[in-house]
């Protein structure tokens, strides 16, 4: 008895969509991969920017007129609590992200770099002495990543 009317797949047919299958498959899953990698980016800009926040906000709480008469300007990464001016976070500069005290790496954040520049215009700046301006700029890194807020600060209470 022969039937007429065959069901199913011939072996070619079968190799032939396994193939194709597979190829799709690859391109997905190569799409997927890109996007699965450049997932914590999101994640390492958002902790750049609250370094970066916190920073500023330490920097604008900060007295304008240095206590001890230090001019300002530091080096290397030193506790931040002694710091009685603003001029004081000028240069600087710390591998790994602390605290105020300086005591701890955040071990979430050693591999983050942070730098502070706080500078004086050179000429007046809208009307107001340039001694009585601070240009503040934080910028953080993390690999290849970076971030850089920029403000400026006025002696308001001259």
């Amino acid at each position: 008895m022969c039937n007429e009317n065959p069901r199913g797949f011939t072996l070619p047919e079968l190799i032939m969509a396994i193939v194709v299958i597979a190829v799709g498959l690859a391109g997905v899953l190569t799409a997927f991969q890109t996007v699965v990698k450049g997932s914590a980016d999101p994640l390492i800009h958002k902790q750049m920017l609250a370094v970066a926040e916190e920073m500023m906000e330490e920097l604008s709480l900060e007295s304008w007129v240095s206590q001890s008469g230090h001019a300002g300007g530091v080096s290397g990464c030193p506790d931040r609590a002694d710091f009685d001016s603003l001029d004081y976070y000028d240069g600087y500069e710390c591998t790994g992200i602390r605290p105020i005290d300086g005591n701890a790496v955040i071990p979430l954040l050693a591999n983050y770099k942070i730098k502070v520049t706080v500078a004086k215009p050179a000429s007046d700046w809208n009307g107001v002495p340039a001694d009585d301006v601070r240009r503040l700029a934080v910028q953080v890194t993390n690999g290849r990543e970076s971030l850089q807020l920029v403000t400026w600060r006025a002696n308001w209470a001259k």
